[in-house]
C-alpha cells in the first residue's frame, strides 16, 4: 500500500528531529540506529542490523535483478566550540531546521529512507532496491559501509545521500595522506651546519608547491597536493635530525591512490609514506541512465572535491542529496525544511525515471 508523499514527508522531517536531538558521533550511533530501526518497523519492514548499520531490501527482490544501494549516514562530527545554538536541540527558525547532522548528512538520510518507502511494495521494478542508513563515515571507521559491505548482497550501483543542494556530484576525488621527513645532520646550534633539516625543508616545500600531475579530469579538474603540517626540533639550541612534514593529496579520476602514491616516492626530494590507499576516487558515466534521469529534470553534474562513503564502493555511484555542503561541519548547522521536501520529491523523481518500467 503507498504511503501519501506528503505524509512521508512529514514523517521524514519528524525522524530528522529525533536523530538531531540523540547523540551520534562516529562510533557510538547507538541510539540513532534505534530510532532508524524505529522508522522501518512503524512501515512494517523487514529490516537487518549489523553493528550501528540498519538495511533493508525491497519487498519485491529479485536476485535475477540488478541492485541499486540508497545510502547515507547518521553518525556526526563532535560539534565546534563556535556554536551558539545547542547543536542537539532541533528548532525550526525562518524555515531553517537548526541542529548537528542535520545538513550532513541528516537531510539526505531522511530523504533517502522516505523514497525507500515510497518505492517499497513497488512491482515491475527494474532493479532491487537496497537501502543503507550506516555509521561511522565521518571517521571512515572499520564499522562503517566498509565494513558492511560483505554482508550485502551485490550493488550494481548507488546513490550515496549527501549534501549537494540536489545537483548530481558525478565524480568524487579520493584522499591519499602522507608522512614526509626531511633530513639533515643533528648538532648545536652554536657550530657552523651547511646541512639543516628545517632550511633543507625550504626547497621540498617549494618542490610539493610547484609539482602538477600531468592528466587533469574533465569532472574532477587536477589532483590537489597541498602541505598541511610541519614538526621539527624540541630544544632551541639543538640544530634537529629531521623535519616532518604532512601532505594532503586528492585524487581525480585519472589515476589510482596506488599510481599517485607510486609517482610522488619516485620523485618526491624526501622520503614518503602513505597513510592508507583505500579511499579512492570515484565516478559514474554522464550517460548512465540513473544520471540521465537527473538531468532531464534540469540537475546539474559536476565534480565534488569532498570525501563521503563513495570512496567505499567499487561500483559506479552518484552523490546527490539536500542541504549544502558548505554547511557541513559548520557552526549552527542547519538545514531549510523546503529543503528536504525537494529532496524527496526529486529522489522519487529520478528514481521512476529510472526503476520504473
Amino acid at each position: 500500500m503507498k504511503i501519501n508523499q506528503e505524509t512521508l514527508t512529514k514523517k521524514a522531517v519528524d525522524l530528522l528531529k529525533e536523530l538531531i536531538s540523540i547523540p551520534s558521533f562516529s562510533g557510538e550511533e547507538h541510539h540513532t540506529a534505534d530510532a532508524i530501526e524505529n522508522w522501518f518497523k512503524s512501515f512494517d519492514i523487514p529490516f537487518q542490523r549489523e553493528n550501528n548499520n540498519v538495511f533493508a531490501k525491497n519487498k519485491h527482490w529479485d536476485k535475477a535483478k540488478p541492485t541499486l544501494l540508497l545510502n547515507s549516514h547518521h553518525d556526526t562530527v563532535q560539534p565546534n566550540k563556535a556554536y551558539t545554538r545547542n547543536p542537539f536541540e532541533p528548532q525550526v527558525d525562518d524555515g531553517k531546521l537548526y541542529g548537528l547532522g542535520s545538513n550532513d548528512a541528516g537531510g539526505a538520510l531522511v530523504s533517502l529512507l522516505a523514497t525507500f518507502t515510497h518505492f517499497y511494495d513497488s512491482e515491475n521494478l527494474s532493479h532491487n532496491l537496497l537501502i543503507a542508513a550506516t555509521a561511522e563515515e565521518e571517521s571512515a571507521g572499520p564499522k562503517s559501509l566498509r565494513g558492511l559491505l560483505p554482508s550485502l548482497p551485490k550493488i550494481d550501483v548507488a546513490i550515496v545521500g549527501e549534501p549537494t543542494l540536489m545537483n548530481l556530484a558525478i565524480a568524487e576525488k579520493g584522499l591519499l595522506v602522507f608522512d614526509a621527513v626531511v633530513k639533515g645532520t643533528p648538532s648545536h646550534a652554536a657550530h657552523p651546519n651547511d646541512n639543516n633539516s628545517i632550511y633543507n625543508t625550504i626547497k621540498v616545500l617549494e618542490w610539493f608547491k610547484n609539482y602538477k600531475f600531468k592528466n587533469v579530469s574533465k569532472a574532477l579538474g587536477e589532483v590537489k597536493l597541498t602541505v598541511t603540517q610541519i614538526n621539527a626540533g624540541d630544544q632551541h639550541n639543538v640544530v634537529p635530525s629531521h623535519t616532518d612534514l604532512v601532505i594532503d593529496v586528492r585524487v581525480n579520476d585519472c589515476y589510482s591512490n596506488k599510481e599517485i602514491a607510486d609517482i610522488l616516492k619516485a620523485e618526491a626530494p624526501c622520503e614518503l609514506q602513505e597513510r592508507s590507499l583505500r579511499l579512492n576516487s570515484s565516478a559514474i558515466d554522464i550517460n548512465h541512465p540513473l544520471v540521465q534521469s537527473g538531468v532531464k529534470l534540469g540537475r546539474k553534474t559536476y565534480g565534488s572535491p569532498t570525501l563521503s562513503d563513495q570512496a567505499a564502493l567499487t561500483c559506479q555511484s552518484m552523490k546527490i542529496g539536500p542541504g549544502d555542503s558548505t554547511r557541513s561541519h559548520s557552526a549552527d548547522e542547519y538545514i531549510y525544511i523546503h529543503e528536504i521536501e525537494e529532496g524527496i520529491d526529486l529522489y522519487i523523481k529520478i528514481l521512476n525515471g529510472f526503476l520504473v518500467i
